[in-house]
This record gives C-alpha cells, sequence and structure tokens, in this order.
C-alpha cells in the first residue's frame, strides 16, 4: 500500500548540490542555434513548480557534450521524489516511487517525464515501461504550472498500479530455467547478437541474489537480482581466453532505456490469469 514516510528520513538536494551535478538545468538561454520560434523554459523553474506539489529532488545528472554549440545546453536528468508517496510491502520490502524529468536547452527536447521506483533494501531505482507508465511529454511552448499539476496529478493517480505490478511479479514462481532465460535475454540490453555469439557468460552467476532480501524464486526476486547485476555491471565474462568484468552503466540515459526494456522483459512473464 501507499503511505507515509517521515520526511525527516528524505532529504531533498539543494539547488547548489544540483548545481554540482548538474549545472545545465540552471541554463538562463538556450543554445545560440535554437530556432526562433523556441520558447525557452529552465527546468529550474519546473524544479520551483515539482516542490510546490511536494516533489524534491533526490538526483541530477547531465550527459557530456558532444558539441561546443551544445555545452552548457545538453541533456539532463532530474530525480524526483515525494516523502508523502511510499510503497510498503507487506513483506518488508519498501519503495519509493519517483518521477524522472529529462530536458534540454538546445531546442533537440520537450520536457520528458518517466515513471521509476527506487528500491530501499538495494538503493536502487528501476524505470517502469508499460502503456499505463509511458512517458509524458511537454513542450516548452505553452507550459504551464497548471499543465505541469495535471500531468503530476495523473501519474500520481496510476501509482497505486506499482503495487499491483509488484504484488503480480511476487506471485509468480520461476524455476531456474526460466531464470536463466530472463537473465540471458535481459543481456541483450548491454551486448549485440555478435558479441554474445562470442562471449561466455556464467547465468549462474547473474540470477545469484547479492543479500537475503532478495533470495527467493518469485519473478519481483529474481527481476532485481538480474536487474541490479546488468546495470551495476556485477558480472564477469570471457571473451577470447580473457576474463573481463562488465562496466557499470553510468550514462543515464543508457541506464533508463536498459531499465525501461529489463522491466519489459520481466512483465511478459506474467501470465495473462494474474496479469489482467
Amino acid at each position: 500500500m501507499i503511505t507515509n514516510q517521515n520526511s525527516k528520513e528524505l532529504k531533498f538536494l539543494s539547488n547548489e548540490q544540483i548545481r554540482e551535478f548538474a549545472p545545465t538545468v540552471f541554463a538562463e538561454k538556450p543554445a545560440d542555434n535554437v530556432s526562433k520560434h523556441y520558447t525557452h523554459i529552465p527546468t529550474a523553474q519546473v524544479l520551483e513548480d515539482m516542490k510546490k506539489l511536494g516533489w524534491g529532488v533526490v538526483d541530477a545528472q547531465q550527459v557530456k557534450a558532444r558539441k561546443d554549440t551544445t555545452k552548457g545546453f545538453q541533456k539532463h536528468l532530474v530525480t524526483f521524489r515525494n516523502p508523502d508517496v511510499v510503497i510498503n510491502g507487506a513483506d518488508g520490502d519498501t519503495v519509493f516511487p519517483q518521477v524522472l524529468l529529462t530536458n534540454s536547452h538546445d531546442g533537440k527536447n520537450a520536457f520528458t517525464f518517466t515513471a521509476g521506483l527506487f528500491r530501499l533494501v538495494c538503493s536502487n531505482g528501476l524505470v517502469i515501461a508499460t502503456e499505463t507508465f509511458s512517458d509524458v511529454k511537454m513542450r516548452h511552448m505553452g507550459y504551464t504550472f497548471e499543465d505541469l499539476q495535471v500531468q503530476i496529478k495523473n501519474m500520481v493517480e496510476q501509482l497505486p498500479l506499482t503495487v499491483e505490478s509488484m504484488n503480480k511479479m511476487k506471485a509468480v514462481e520461476l524455476d531456474t530455467k526460466q531464470m536463466k532465460a530472463l537473465a540471458e535475454k535481459s543481456l541483450t540490453t548491454r551486448f549485440t547478437k555478435e558479441q554474445l555469439k562470442v562471449a561466455k557468460i556464467n547465468l549462474d552467476e547473474l540470477i545469484e541474489p547479492v543479500r537475503d532480501e532478495d533470495k527467493g524464486n518469485d519473478l519481483w526476486s529474481v527481476f532485481n537480482v538480474i536487474q541490479e547485476k546488468i546495470i551495476t555491471g556485477d558480472f564477469s565474462y570471457l571473451s577470447g581466453a580473457k576474463s573481463r568484468k562488465a562496466r557499470e552503466v553510468k550514462n543515464f540515459k543508457q541506464d533508463m532505456d536498459i531499465n525501461k526494456k529489463l522491466f519489459a522483459f520481466a512483465s511478459e512473464l506474467v501470465p495473462e490469469e494474474i496479469a489482467s
């Protein structure tokens, strides 16, 4: 169920901290090469508007600028959490719904809001990818606080469905063959088909829980184990005669894309009689 959380347990980032991690959030003007029809709405304004709605910033990142013309205006990610919105599972698994905002000031991106989950037990973030939780885009032109309020309200109203998603996955028991099949499919988010043909990866390592809380054959537990290892690079593989350690995914664009695919792969394993 969704319950309140003691706000003392959650500390939001200050504007100074956000500026340290993602200075482009505070760009006061757009890149010089944007269209004359471009309307500049700084991400900092959305931060203030989200704050009015009870959502504070817990993380901020930006990608490296590939061109000098986009430096200072490049794509960035801001993660919001609300201290009054928490999912406490009956089994003690605590999950915090999150809203992930991506934007840029080079004229190439609209405000995009994505639903996510932060799992306390492993300090790990998941990105939800279903028809119900598809990305919400808002154009800079015509942006208003009222529109933002409506969009966030709609997302919050859908949050109880995240509890359903968790419970449905927890109700599905997997055998070892199914676990390995999910792990093998999950590897396609990190490697190409050609790479997987030559790489030797121990699937047992991918499905081995890191902590006691993740032990279990239910789909939710197995999915979380695989997701965490895929993102953090907590597995090794043989490439030719060399043993290599997988790299951690640090680019937030890649992280979000992989997360969406992994969530979709896991959701496919929920039988129709449970999913409906």
